[in-house]
């Protein structure tokens, strides 16, 4: 029997790093949208923790289907609260789309942030 979080659980989950001061993105809204035949259905929400993870993966199990999916990152809320001046001015929302596709278990979506720029690749 498989424990949720186990590696053969299919599941999905991300990771924000401020790498402008470099740590963790504490307190980040994260909202995930799974895209059907031209229609957005939120699947989930979270806020980041201390580490900038999610507590719990964001999908897992039979939930996270094959198909299009968006994890839309409140960067520009967070950059307002860290008290530097203009840093929540340019950025607002971060949209992320992917495809998770049958038979491949782990999505892993970091997502490096500053205030003028972001990036994001697939994880381990």
């Amino acid at each position: 029997m498989s424990m949720p979080n186990s590696p053969e659980t299919p599941r999905l989950t991300t990771h924000v790093l401020d790498t402008a001061h470099g740590r963790p993105a504490a307190g980040v809204a994260v909202q995930l949208w799974r895209l059907t035949d031209g229609t957005r259905e939120q699947v989930a929400r979270a806020l980041t923790n201390a580490d900038g993870r999610c507590d719990a993966p964001l999908l897992a199990g039979a939930a996270l289907a094959p198909g299009i999916y968006e994890i839309v990152f409140a960067v520009g809320a967070y950059f307002s609260g860290q008290r530097d001046a203009g840093a929540g001015d340019f950025l607002d929302e971060v949209p992320v789309r992917f495809v998770v596709r049958p038979g491949l278990n782990h999505y892993h979506v970091p997502l490096l942030i500053a205030p003028y720029a972001y990036s994001t690749y697939r994880g381990s």
